[in-house]
């Protein structure tokens, strides 16, 4: 084939590859789009819709290997490098990702659009500190929104700059009043006070807003500035308003967000099932090189965060944070497309085709570079609960550790926690309740069927009698006690976190019985958890 007849056959299989996917003739158009790959394995374009056609078709370890493929001869063109960093994420595939990161490092003056979009991808993969130094730079070099701005402050937040988190989102809010995404941000920065908030700015902004919202942006704004108005009556002690405020808001969020409690008894039959379908007692674990995890699992707002800043205040130890590396190589090894609760309940009907050794092998590829150079790491998803089972039979060395919270406090301080379009389950009474039930339920299972899987933490013990409490935690991860541990508000490292100001405190309890400040509107709450244990 002459040059001049090899470029226009591929224009014209480029041409093909269009029409087939705008047609929705997929068999089609992947057969075009290997076919243009087979004469130019340099075009990344055609990769990566190889790898979303491939993705959208159910395949996700296929999607993968246009990617790979392509790591060794990526063009100049950072924001299809860019592409394929989101997509290898996607994917489970972080250290090719940072391996691509690395690369744009190297461009000389990249514009500033560009370091904006690296610092995201840095920020989803967990590296705050790394993300803030973008961010910055995009800012000096002219981005000006209110998403990059937001960032900013989200950045300067998680790595503890507090004053200036704060300045910037509140000028955020000044600049773009209509921008509801940074009024949760910058109420949840601290405690407001009387003589310290934003609460005539709120309700101003919530007045300017339609009333009756049309469309989901809009009731979505509005939930976010309702949000904001609660935190700052609830801080100030103005507590009827604030439930008026959280009410509004929850029942906007259900309304875009409805939860779907038989999906819910769905996956966790299913993973019961699927913890019995195999022998599920403990295998000794084999040998391999390399940091240990330490998962920590539970409810999210039990303590989680506190319980992994202890641990991260040792010498041993560092936090991975809230990574999703084990959800993503589940669901890998299973080849199932994560899809939240639908695609949990998929991968439990397959548990009995999934090899757990390659679960495990490819967790620790992707995430032992997290450790920093120490023997352990923590990871720190509280949704990992739903997936004991399937930990103890890929990493059978790792310590998991359960934190248990007293059910009022933990339901309520997710119903009040604003989580956005994910957890549906917390703006309903109703359906905090069913989920509650759900998960004691699990744990019920877990700790019957798997006795030794994992040790629980009272987070009332933790911070009532940590000096009795963290020695036991440590000694069931094989750590010697250190005095930091007692400490953990001395720890400088970057936490992702809503409740970043507290867990740079010293250890408290003011956590304990918060939900009874609503006692009267939560007991509907107290009688459907009492109805379900």
């Amino acid at each position: 084939m002459t040059t001049a007849s090899h470029s226009v056959s591929l224009h014209t299989l480029r041409e093909r590859a269009r029409i087939y996917l705008e047609g929705g003739q997929l068999p089609a158009a992947q057969a075009a789009l290997e076919t243009i790959l087979r004469h130019a394995p340099n075009d990344l374009a055609c990769s990566l819709q190889l790898a979303d056609l491939l993705f959208q078709q159910g395949h996700l370890q296929a999607s993968t290997l246009p990617l790979l493929r392509a790591l060794h001869r990526l063009p100049k063109d950072a924001l299809l490098i860019v592409g394929m960093i989101q997509r290898l994420v996607g994917r489970g595939e972080i250290v090719a990702a940072r391996a691509c990161l690395d690369l744009l490092t190297q461009a000389p003056d990249p514009p500033a659009h560009v370091v904006l979009a690296q610092a995201k991808m840095r920020f989803m993969i967990g590296e705050f500190r790394e993300a803030l130094e973008l961010t910055e730079r995009a800012v000096r070099a002219g981005v000006d929104t209110p998403e990059a701005a937001r960032l900013h402050g989200m950045l300067l937040q998680f790595n503890g700059r507090m004053d200036e988190a704060c300045k910037v989102l509140e000028q955020c809010l000044v600049r773009w009043p209509d921008f509801g995404d940074a009024a949760p941000a910058l109420v949840d920065m601290r405690k407001q006070t009387p003589d310290a908030n934003h609460l005539a700015r709120l309700q101003e902004q919530l007045q300017r807003l339609p009333e009756q919202p049309t469309d989901s942006g809009q009731a979505f704004a509005r939930a976010e500035f309702e949000y904001a108005v609660f935190k700052t009556l609830d801080d100030l002690g103005r507590y009827d308003e604030a439930w008026q405020a959280l009410a509004r808001c929850n029942a906007l969020m259900s309304g875009l967000n409805p939860y779907d409690p038989s999906l819910q008894e769905a996956v966790t039959d299913a993973l019961i099932r699927a913890s019995a379908e195999r022998d599920t007692a403990p295998v000794k674990a084999p040998a391999f090189e390399g940091p240990v995890p330490i998962f920590i699992v539970g409810m999210p707002r039990s303590g989680t965060t506190l319980l992994d800043r202890i641990l991260s205040s040792h010498s041993k130890v560092t936090s991975a944070g809230e990574i999703g590396d084990f959800w993503r190589q589940l669901h890998w090894v299973a080849d199932v497309i994560p899809d939240q609760s639908k695609g949990l309940l998929r991968v439990a009907q397959r548990a009995d085709q999934i090899d757990f050794h390659q679960v495990g092998q490819r967790y620790l590829k992707q995430t032992q570079w997290r450790a920093q150079g120490r023997p352990y790491y923590v990871d720190k998803l509280p949704g990992n609960i739903q997936l004991v089972s399937f930990i103890r039979k890929a990493l059978p060395h790792a310590p998991i550790l359960h934190m248990v919270r007293d059910p009022m406090d933990t339901c309520f301080s997710n119903f009040k926690a604003m989580f956005g379009i994910i957890s549906p389950h917390t703006y309903e009474l109703g359906a905090m309740a069913h989920y509650y039930g759900q998960h004691a339920r699990l744990v019920r299972h877990w700790h019957q069927a798997l006795p030794d899987a994992m040790l629980d933490v009272d987070y009332a013990e933790l911070v009532r009698h940590s000096e009795t409490t963290i020695p036991r935690v440590l000694a069931h991860c094989g750590l010697d006690v250190e005095e930091a541990c007692l400490r953990p508000e001395s720890n400088a490292s970057p936490v992702a976190t809503r409740s970043t100001p507290q867990v740079r405190e010293s250890i408290h309890t003011r956590g304990l019985g918060a939900w009874r400040h609503y006692e009267r509107q939560l007991e509907p709450l107290r009688e459907a958890l009492a109805l379900g244990s």
